[in-house]
């Protein structure tokens, strides 16, 4: 059955450059192994690329709203689009960028004129998990035997994340980026970011503002800043080692790779030919061109094939898919005084029947790595092809579920699981009594969910029913 295209609009607005990206998407009716009918993306198209600017900021940490909303505004004239006409979206805040402040006002700004917006704070690992969706590296990861990384370079990180058949396995970010250094074509330093400073001191690299630097100088630091960086991720020092250099990871110990992808600003300079001179080194004003040519020759040290991204610098989100789908509360279990909920990212987890404890905890920490910053509920838990479940097993089930959660995330008001098969209601009744008096739970069922996705849970709409709205971020 076909559906109505909807235009989808995405906004990704890094540290050092913004775009918009306006596309179709067709979204068609599948079922899932649970005969469970729900509207999937089967068809998305990029009918509108914007020209890529410089994020517009106001005090070095604040986005320029006004300035952002002009510029939107003109893009959309330019288009031949009203507001309006967007039926959903994306914004993606990356990078240095993504202050909290930033993020809710420009959240409000877009709910209040147009449709139903995905609003992304990302942080590092979640970046360099959208990257590597962007890029192509997860679908080439279900396509090939081994570990594919995908490392992401942009303006003040490099986000990487490994991926094997599709999942993400961990993500590791970097002090790396093309930004850290600014220069004039006369190799004038004119500005070095503090969080390169550590690593620079413990190189006795001596870079500070006002000094002249020379191609060969910013050259040999910008191969120790790569070689650095791969020697962590293939294993060869480890990341305590590096712990200047390393803005955050997921675990201690990180898989071992095959293949890599590079995507990302740095990632699309690399495929051009290294500067031969200071003055073709400086076109954007920074060490970005350097530090490619650097990244390029450094991976030839390495036992990695590297593989060609089939997005380098658009690798980011293309717009939000939407389904609405209503519930029938026969199954379900709800705190009505906490809805409506929107904009919850989703952790997707299926079942395990050994060593439950540590099982949940894994995929927690990894949910708590990738969305931070959302208090109340962190994120929901999706639960997937689950096998039929005796009353002990569901109880022992939701008794490690409460106590994970309740550790974690003290500070959570709510917990909210979203399982395919018709269980809720007894998993959330048995939730109840699992949890403290003051932190309630929402369970809800014949709802598919992928990992990455964000729900909206509407307000009951008679005591049997919650809309709830599934929004898939969409990769070109």
């Amino acid at each position: 059955m076909g559906m109505e295209a909807i235009k989808s609009v995405g906004i990704d607005i890094g540290t050092s450059t913004t775009k918009l990206i306006l596309s179709e998407l067709r979204l068609g009716r599948v079922s899932s192994h649970f005969a469970l009918p729900h509207f999937d993306i089967i068809d998305r198209k990029v009918t509108y690329e914007s020209d890529i600017i410089s994020t517009p900021m106001k005090n070095g940490d604040e986005i320029d709203l006004m300035a952002l909303a002009g510029w939107l505004e003109q893009e959309y004239r330019r288009i031949g689009l009203s507001l309006s006409d967007i039926k959903s979206g994306a914004v993606i805040i990356t990078g240095e960028t993504a202050i909290k402040k930033n993020a809710d006002a420009l959240l409000h700004y877009l709910a209040e004129r147009s449709g139903d917006f995905v609003v992304a704070i990302a942080g590092a690992s979640l970046e360099g998990v959208l990257a590597g969706r962007g890029s192509g590296s997860s679908e080439y990861s279900k396509k090939v035997k081994g570990i594919v990384a995908n490392i992401d370079i942009g303006g003040g990180t490099a986000n990487v994340a490994f991926f094997q058949q599709g999942k993400v396995l961990d993500t590791i970010t970097f002090h790396v980026g093309g930004r850290l250094i600014e220069i004039d074509s006369a190799g004038e330093v004119s500005a070095v970011s503090p969080s390169l400073q550590l690593w620079l001191f413990s190189k006795n690299f001596l870079v500070e503002k006002g000094m002249r630097l020379t191609l060969k100088q910013l050259s040999e630091l910008s191969s120790v800043l790569c070689k650095d960086m791969l020697d962590c991720l293939v294993g060869k020092m480890p990341i305590a080692a590096v712990k200047s250099l390393v803005h955050s990871a997921s675990s201690e110990t990180l898989p071992m790779i095959d293949e890599v992808m590079i995507s990302g600003g740095v990632g699309r300079l690399a495929l051009e030919v290294p500067p031969s001179t200071l003055d073709d080194a400086a076109k954007y004003n920074d060490i970005g061109p350097i530090l490619a040519g650097e990244l390029i020759k450094a991976l030839k040290n390495y036992p990695l094939s590297v593989v060609e991204a089939a997005q380098t610098s658009r690798a980011t989100v293309i717009g939000a898919g939407m389904q609405t789908t209503k519930i029938s509360g026969a199954t379900i279990s709800i705190a009505p005084e906490h809805l409506p909920l929107r904009n919850i990212p989703v952790v997707k987890m299926s079942y395990s029947d050994t060593a439950l404890e540590q099982y949940i905890e894994r995929f927690f920490l990894q949910g708590k790595e990738l969305f931070h910053g959302n208090f109340e509920v962190p994120f929901a838990i999706s639960l997937a092809e689950m096998p039929y479940l005796p009353y002990l097993k569901l109880k022992e089930l939701a008794e490690v579920l409460g106590k994970v959660y309740t550790r974690l995330f003290p500070k959570a008001a709510v917990l909210v699981v979203v399982c395919e098969n018709d269980m809720a209601k007894a998993l959330g009744q048995a939730l109840r009594l699992q949890l403290a008096a003051d932190m309630d739970v929402i369970c809800i069922d014949q709802v598919v969910v992928e990992h990455g996705d964000y729900i909206d849970i509407g307000e009951p709409l008679n005591d049997t029913m919650v809309p709830v709205v599934v929004k898939t971020l969409a990769f070109s």
